[in-house]
């Protein structure tokens, strides 16, 4: 069972990410809510997917493809989704990729595009809705962090610099949208039992690993991230703002 929010109901949401693992979780969610959900991502098939999955609910969400390294690209969807129906309420900045990098292998460019994959975008995208915002009277911005380089892991380095970098992201929003009545918090997963993180790591040594790592003695699924989503999207919420959310069941080692 899950909360109903009656303040996201008819509510425009964008959700970067969404067609799988912790965004496709908010997709479904969120219009479980009868909010207005549209969803970006590179990857075609699933997102289609999804959006037929859903096609039930109150409000059908609403597929766009969309490759968030490309700026224009995205202030270009954007643009598009507030025609269609008036300002964004919710900006969720989901998409990432954590592919493992070792240091003597980094190359400038494969530098830059793992900031544009895992950074960059989401102050574009905060960018692209906050004047639509402003002029509603308010809105809510929540950007994705990770328990990553709180925990110092391996082979994450560049990927660890862009989460840090999105908690400082979202200080300096919330300072500087905060007079708008626009609330941007961060979300930080810990080990969410997402299909790519199960496949990459799923054996009975690593699920022992992170449950004895954790506080509580059970795994986190993209719904747990979501719920939480939800509580800070909604009236609820009304005075958080420019705070860290962990999701991560107490996770306090490797």
């Amino acid at each position: 069972m899950s909360a109903i929010y009656p303040s996201l109901s008819g509510k425009r949401v964008i959700v970067t990410g969404g067609a799988s693992g912790i965004g496709a979780a908010m997709v479904e969610a969120f219009a479980r809510q009868g909010a207005k959900v549209f969803f970006l991502d590179i990857a075609n098939e699933e997102g289609r997917a999804l959006q037929a999955s859903l096609r039930d609910a109150a409000h059908a969400p609403v597929f766009h493809r969309c490759d968030l390294t490309d700026i224009q690209a995205v202030q270009a969807t954007f643009a598009a989704i507030e025609e269609s129906g008036g300002p964004i309420g919710v900006l969720i900045n989901n998409a990432a990729n954590d592919d493992r990098h070792e240091v003597d292998a980094v190359t400038a460019d494969y530098w830059d595009q793992r900031i544009a994959v895992n950074l960059r975008h989401q102050f574009f995208c905060a960018q692209a809705v906050s004047g639509g915002m402003r002029a509603a009277g308010g809105g809510v911005i929540l950007n994705l962090g990770s328990i990553s380089w709180h925990l110092a892991l391996p082979s994450l380095s560049i990927y660890m610099t862009a989460k840090a970098g999105i908690e400082g992201l979202t200080k300096g929003l919330a300072r500087d949208l905060g007079r708008f009545d626009i609330r941007v918090n961060c979300i930080v997963p810990g080990a969410v039992r997402t299909p790519r993180q199960m496949q990459l790591w799923q054996t009975p040594e690593s699920e022992a690993k992170v449950i004895a790592a954790q506080c509580l003695p059970q795994r986190i699924d993209p719904a747990h991230v979501a719920a939480m989503a939800l509580f800070l999207a909604s009236d609820d919420a009304a005075r958080c703002s420019g705070r860290e959310y962990f999701v991560d069941a107490g996770w306090h080692g490797a």
